[in-house]
């Protein structure tokens, strides 16, 4: 695959300006607009053989024009002139059919994020011109090291690669232009363990902006076939409380948790288990969180958010305290606060604690935990963001004296987000990144166990 734009920068700039001027010229009090394309490519073998090709390549242009507190949003993939034009009509012909709303509107300009500061590098282009024979071959030989890793791997649900890289433009009528190229890369398998009737799967995969930092297919389908055969001969066990340690990549969802309750849009809806809790201990003292947009490479970093508003590094959770929120114009208006350049949510979230030592790797933290249950999986979506309820079905490993004793499947795991939060008594030293969340295994003190 040839890995090129259709468009410049310029003229994504050109054809954005051109959607404001149209505003401008048909009556709206204000205007904002994106223009963006974007290209990729996906396949995907199963036991070594061809399964999914695609291509993909995409356009398009939205357009949200306001009539006083009025809002209309149209969008098109024709970039003609024309089409630009009646995608704009079209949004101001909704606008004045819909209800006033006090809150609505462009962010000041006083938000808004330095021209130099917009054209800062944070080196997220990346293109990977791999072609489709290629791709292939890194999936079949992620496949041929998981069927070679374990002689229980008798199957497997696939494996893939996914690669693509694109580029937009957006602007506004209160004076903001900026965007930036970009590009995303992933590469995963999924192998089956079958021992007589016994199977289990289990999955790894690594994503990046940079393909040369993803890891080899060798050691991702080695590891996913490690982990689907170590799961074999799984029990249930007995209801009872006890300590649970979430294996990284689940303990990052604990991690957008929170940043869906401190979210600006479940706050001003009241939706929220962490509602006035701004100021107030909701970790452990030793517990850190920082959300960082400048982190090079990172795939939630950028200068300003969807509205143009300037983005900063903010530390989140403080020795425990919980310091601010995730805000955009709109949500900030609607609590009387200042935006926080997050209208497109988190950025890089990264929780730690003061207490992590290099001897915390996955092993350490089995043996802070003693005796619990090693959460590997999470099945199902049990979270209320209102109480904080959270119950979800889980596989994993039976833990006793430090060592895995058996895997374990067929049980619930049930606490709540608050006493969970609490409840964190280490943080392990096996950080792992997964999208725009990082953070390593984490030990929660006791939650309730359902067999």
């Amino acid at each position: 695959m040839s890995v090129r734009f259709d468009y410049t920068r310029k003229q994504l700039e050109t054809m954005a300006q051109l959607a404001l001027d149209n505003a401008k010229s048909v009556g709206a009090s204000a205007a904002a607009v994106e223009v963006s394309e974007s290209n990729g490519l996906s396949v995907s073998t199963r036991n070594c053989e061809v399964e999914t090709v695609e291509h993909n390549r995409d356009k398009s242009l939205g357009i949200t024009v306001y009539m006083g507190k009025r809002r209309g949003h149209s969008s098109t993939s024709d970039f003609s002139d024309e089409a630009i034009a009646s995608a704009v009509h079209a949004a101001f012909d909704i606008a004045k059919y819909t209800a006033e709303d006090d809150f609505a509107g462009l962010p000041a300009k006083k938000y808004l994020v330095g021209k130099t500061a917009a054209k800062q590098d944070l080196d997220l282009f990346h293109p990977w011109d791999v072609s489709t024979a290629d791709a292939i071959a890194l999936a079949q030989r992620a496949e041929r090291a998981a069927f070679a890793e374990s002689k229980y791997i008798k199957n497997t649900e696939g494996a893939s690669v996914n690669t693509s890289q694109g580029h937009f433009v957006a602007a506004a009528t209160n004076g903001f232009m900026g965007g930036f190229a970009y590009s995303r890369h992933s590469m995963g398998a999924m192998p089956i363990a079958q021992k007589g009737r016994n199977m289990e799967r289990d999955a790894w995969f690594s994503s990046n902006r940079v393909p040369e930092q993803l890891a080899s297919p060798e050691r991702i389908g080695a590891y996913a076939a490690a982990r689907a055969a170590s799961r074999l001969g799984a029990k249930k066990i007995s209801s009872r409380t006890c300590p649970v340690l979430f294996d990284a990549p689940l303990a990052c969802g604990l991690l957008g948790n929170l940043a869906q309750a401190i979210s600006g849009g479940a706050l001003y809806r009241k939706t929220s288990f962490l509602l006035d809790a701004l100021d107030k201990k909701v970790f452990p003292k030793h517990i850190t969180v920082v959300d960082d947009p400048f982190l090079p490479q990172g795939m939630g970093s950028s200068m300003f958010d969807d509205e143009g508003v300037a983005t900063e590094r903010r530390t989140l959770i403080e020795d425990g305290v919980l310091k601010g929120y995730l805000l955009s114009m709109y949500t900030a208006r609607k609590l009387n606060m200042t935006p926080t350049g997050n209208a497109s949510g988190s950025h890089n979230l990264r929780l730690s604690s003061s207490k992590t030592r290099a001897k915390d790797d996955l092993g350490g933290m089995l043996a802070k935990m003693g005796t619990g249950l090693f959460v590997t999986e999470l099945l199902g979506s049990g979270v209320n963001y209102v109480t904080g309820d959270y119950s979800r079905g889980v596989c994993g490993f039976w833990v006793e004296n430090g060592v895995i004793a058996y895997p374990v499947q067929e049980i619930t795991i049930a606490g709540n987000l608050k006493e969970m939060f609490k409840g964190m008594v280490a943080v392990g030293a096996d950080e792992l990144v997964r999208g725009t969340k990082q953070t390593g295994s984490i030990l929660i003190e006791t939650m309730t166990i359902a067999g």
